[in-house]
């Protein structure tokens, strides 16, 4: 069987930082990358590549010209953190892309490697399950799946 897993990396964090403010924008106008920037502390270069990354996967829609930033493109109830992390994974930037050898990333003992990749495998389960509104809500910990989880630990 093919299992997805998750890494959360620094970029995968940020994207779905940005990701919460925009879905937190009540407003009908589009959200500037400087107030997101300014909110999360990171620079405004770095967001603009990370939005490229969410625009082209079709989770924002950019405005340009006065008034202009960036809206979501789905509903929040539509729009799964798996989506978030695979368009901030997928999308790396310029500098950052390069040939990766057969074991990059591969830290450890073949045991300690299975054991990330089993913890990345109950990541994508849970967060496949999460939308933007469960965080906006601050209800992922009371959410089905993660009950489900939380049950074998009781």
């Amino acid at each position: 069987m093919n299992r997805e897993e998750l890494k959360l990396t620094p970029r995968s964090r940020h994207a779905v930082m940005a990701m919460v403010e925009l879905a937190r924008n009540k407003e009908s106008a589009p959200l500037p990358l400087s107030q997101i920037a300014q909110k999360g502390n990171i620079s405004l270069s770095y967001l603009e590549q990370l939005f490229s990354g969410l625009r082209k996967y079709g989770l924002v829609n950019s405005h340009r010209g006065p008034g202009g930033g960036y809206l979501l493109a789905k509903a929040p109830t539509d729009i799964f953190i798996t989506d978030i992390l695979s368009a901030a994974e997928h999308n790396p930037p310029v500098y950052k892309k390069r040939k990766r050898t057969e074991d990059e990333g591969s830290i450890g003992n073949p045991e300690t490697q299975q054991l990330w990749s089993t913890i990345g495998q109950v990541l994508h389960v849970y967060l496949r399950n999460v939308s933007l509104e469960d965080i906006i809500a601050s209800n992922p910990e009371n959410h089905p799946v993660a009950n489900k989880i939380f049950e074998t630990l009781r």
